[in-house]
């Protein structure tokens, strides 16, 4: 079945698109507060589509991650007592037990180590509201964090190219087919743990 390469022309044309840089830019702030896909599955394509852009794509992309980021943690800040019950009931709680965990041992470290942390982004900048962590200290951490992990992703894709745009096409198919077998694998072990 070859429903990755039609998703991958999709996004491809997607990320062509003339507003695609808006769209990036609301996934990036969306991401960094409450949504669940990063922008990199929009960073990545934009570049392969538009190389010239690479560094452009991945300053918007970090701003506007900071500014949800900020977000996120202004929700943690004022409404955590208020959704606090609705992050418990999902698989976040424990990376939001880990998220302050850390945030005791290491404080404003870990929003700069968050960027490339598997604990969703979101998960840090709701714990740091809800610890009261310092703004400032915050989102200087989120900017440069988040700026290296966007501005690192878009340089790979631009020294790739055309060459590895042309493996991924080629590849997509199994490459989309093994994560989700990696995915289930992974699940089933950590369920009979």
């Amino acid at each position: 079945m070859k429903i990755f390469s039609y998703l991958y022309d999709k996004v491809m044309v997607w990320a062509a698109h003339p507003r695609s840089p808006y769209y990036l830019s609301a996934l990036s702030f969306a991401e960094s507060s409450f949504f669940p896909i990063p922008p990199d599955a929009m960073l990545a394509p934009m570049v392969l589509a538009k190389r010239s852009k690479a560094w452009f794509y991945a300053l918007i992309t970090t701003i506007a991650s900071a500014l949800g980021g900020a977000f996120g943690y202004l929700i943690g800040y004022f409404a955590f007592d208020a959704i606090a019950p609705l992050i418990q009931e999902t698989h976040y709680w424990a990376s939001y037990e880990i998220a302050t965990e850390w945030f005791q041992k290491w404080g404003v470290w870990v929003v700069f180590i968050a960027g490339f942390s598997p604990i969703p982004y979101k998960v840090f900048t709701l714990a740091a509201g809800a610890v009261s962590m310092a703004f400032l200290p915050f989102l200087i951490c989120s900017i440069v964090g988040r700026g290296l992990r966007f501005f690192l992703v878009a340089g790979l894709i631009y020294w790739g190219g055309e060459r590895m745009e042309k493996v991924l096409r080629a590849y997509v198919d199994r490459i989309g087919w093994a994560v989700i077998i990696l995915a289930v694998v992974v699940y089933a072990v950590v369920q009979l743990i």
